[in-house]
């Protein structure tokens, strides 16, 4: 089958006004990213295949080769996914550089897959034999499409990180794929999966193999949707995005997850198919679900009940669901339009979510998960059993596995793939999005090298020095993101001494024939500050929270130990600057006594009461709960005026 050879990157649209550069062209060399990087490898992808084997996830696969199901089978019905988000995260890995043992377990686990594929391409251990549900018959919740989604996508990592292997995972995918069309195609079964992802899927695998049917077939899922496709549910039609056509919607809502993957994956195919009315709709649907229903460290969605997006203003604070997966989705929504449109604040808001998200849902140790990221934790709860799958739900600590575990997968691949994030570029230059220690070298569209080297030690600093390795041999522009919160960026032109700042769109340029060894300086200011809330948050009306730089802030209180921090009593003093300490941000605070009633409401304002004035350090919220059971909280009561 003809291939189109790509470089090696998550997504690659046809057209738009940026091109993103892939791993191959990227690659991080240190710093914060890089050390996340080499703990996935060498201990979260091991982990994570123990779990699938131990759990019996990945077994389903053998039992279904060899007609042992349905008896066998164990775990959920979207199981297989947790496999196929494996094989793409290791595909990405070997990608980044190759390992015998690794590409070794990679075909074997491949080969048990295709074991379990029927000969017409059906693949699912949890449908389609005497005692199971027939083929396509619970679409509302079944996950068949789901699965093959998170298929596609790990054989399109797989073709792109290494084009033409002989593993037979692409042939795989093509043969489902290819079902998928036959099936639900013009003519054929008019309906939709209840949990969106086979159209990222497809769309990707279309532009992989040039086949344009499957681009065809995301369209047609897309277009379905909204109208009655799915039956009614508990949450209304709105839980799984079934009750407004796609390009009529005005916010995301329902299942955060479902939301974020039908928007990336109808991105993808307004790109493909030049659809401006879809694409402006969604962009309409990114901005007001940023502006109303995103928490400051850039999660989505405030109801433990269906996982999902409250309404506007609804964001709560210790019942913040938060769900890794769905911010993970949010960055893949995002990275789609950014590259679509080359607005600056996509790429902002990834930033947030993977300090704020991303590193804080993964253990130190790369072995330990949170599923939910909630900003407030009242109670230090109980550390969860190291040889039981916890339920998804359980966020007193990190957690080895889940009953569902679509998030330790998830969280593999994008950290195996993050330098797919950094960088991308147009006919005029290069684009810097994302800052971390790296070497980018690529052509431009007419053929012109660039090369450069970043150094930076960020986000503990904000310096980033760029510097020129290899010359295009004519004029180009260096473009580089400033974050919305970097009031005052400059960019130094070191050997001319030539400064710019920012063009009024969150990015600096600077075009010129740059010479080998040139440096550039891009200075980020970086202080601490306080934050506030639009007031129409009124579950943390009154509150501040403290952010340095991308990177969110919280108070932690150990639990057991003797004069820590009493949380639910604090009152933060905004008369004081926040102070970068050794240990994190230390913040001037009051403890005002506490008065304990038999009815805790009144009908008076109490007057001043006795405090206990000091100062509380806060801890950066992605290292949270990394020292054993806590209280936590991000948004801190502010001390009025005059009090």
């Amino acid at each position: 089958m003809p291939i189109t050879r790509v470089p090696a990157a998550p997504v690659q649209p046809r057209t738009g006004r940026l091109h993103p550069l892939g791993i191959d062209e990227v690659r991080i060399t240190g710093g914060f990213w890089a050390e996340r990087q080499r703990t996935n490898a060498s201990a979260t992808l091991p982990h994570i295949f123990a779990w699938l084997e131990r759990e019996g996830w990945l077994g389903n696969f053998d039992l279904a080769a060899r007609g042992g199901l349905p008896q066998g089978r164990r775990g959920r019905e979207f199981s297989d996914s947790e496999v196929y988000k494996y094989l793409e995260a290791v595909s990405w890995q070997l990608g980044n550089g190759q390992d015998a043992a690794l590409e070794a377990r990679f075909r074997a686990t491949v080969a048990r897959v295709a074991a379990a594929q029927e000969p017409d391409g059906y693949l699912n251990t949890n449908f389609g034999r005497p005692g199971q549900g027939a083929r396509w018959s619970d679409l509302a919740m079944g996950h068949e499409l789901y699965c093959l989604g998170h298929l596609f996508q790990a054989a399109v990592a797989r073709g792109r990180t290494a084009p033409g292997a002989d593993d037979g995972l692409l042939g795989i995918a093509v043969r489902a794929a290819d079902l998928v069309c036959g099936v639900f195609g013009e003519g054929g079964l008019a309906a939709v999966c209840g949990h969106p992802e086979v159209e990222v899927g497809l769309v990707e695998l279309g532009r992989l193999t040039g086949d344009p049917r499957y681009v065809d077939q995301a369209r047609l899922f897309i277009e379905r949707r909204g109208h009655g496709a799915l039956p009614d549910h508990e949450w209304g039609r709105a839980y799984y995005q079934d009750d407004v056509p796609v390009r009529e919607a005005d916010v995301l809502r329902g299942h955060a997850v479902r939301a974020n993957y039908l928007s990336a994956g109808a991105v993808d195919v307004a790109v493909e198919t030049g659809d401006e009315d879809l694409l402006a709709a969604l962009r309409r649907q990114w901005s007001r679900t940023l502006a109303r229903r995103t928490y400051l460290t850039g999660g989505q969605g405030s109801h433990y009940q269906d996982e999902g997006f409250g309404e506007d203003w609804e964001l709560p604070s210790d019942r913040a669901y938060v769900e890794t997966c769905a911010s993970i989705g949010s960055t893949m929504f995002s990275w789609r339009l950014l590259l679509a449109t080359g607005g600056p604040g996509y790429a902002d808001q990834i930033e947030r979510v993977l300090y704020n998200v991303v590193a804080t849902a993964v253990s130190p140790g790369g072995d330990r998960f949170f599923y939910t990221n909630t900003l407030h934790r009242r109670d230090p709860g109980v550390a969860p059993d190291p040889e039981t799958a916890s339920p998804r739900a359980f966020s007193s600590l990190r957690a080895p596995w889940f009953e569902v575990s679509c998030c330790p997968p998830n969280i593999a691949r994008t950290l195996a793939s993050v330098a797919g994030l950094v960088a991308t570029t147009d006919a005029d230059g290069l684009q810097v999005h994302q800052f971390a220690p790296a070497t980018i070298r690529t052509t431009l569209p007419d053929g012109a090298p660039i090369g450069v080297r970043l150094e930076t030690d960020y986000p503990s600093s904000g310096v980033v020095r760029i510097v020129v390795e290899e010359a295009a041999g004519r004029p180009w522009t260096l473009t580089l993101r400033v974050p919305g919160w970097a009031s005052g960026a400059t960019l130094t032109r070191v050997d001319g001494g030539e400064r710019t700042g920012p063009s009024g769109e969150g990015t600096i340029r600077i075009c010129g024939d740059f010479a080998v060894g040139e440096e550039l300086r891009l200075d980020l200011p970086m202080a601490a500050v306080f934050v506030r809330p639009d007031p129409r948050i009124d579950a943390i009306r009154g509150c501040v929270a403290v952010r340095r730089g991308p990177v969110v802030y919280c108070a932690q209180s150990a639990a057991g130990v003797a004069g820590a921090p009493d949380l639910a009593g604090v009152v933060v003093r905004t008369d004081r600057t926040p102070e970068p300490v050794d240990a994190g941000i230390r913040v001037a605070a009051d403890w005002p006594a506490q008065v304990e009633a038999a009815w805790p409401y009144v009908t008076t304002e109490d007057a001043a009461r006795p405090a206990t004035v000091g100062d509380l350090v806060l801890i950066p919220y992605h290292d949270w709960g990394n020292a054993g059971l806590c209280t936590m909280r991000v948004w801190l009561p502010a001390a009025r005026e005059g009090r």
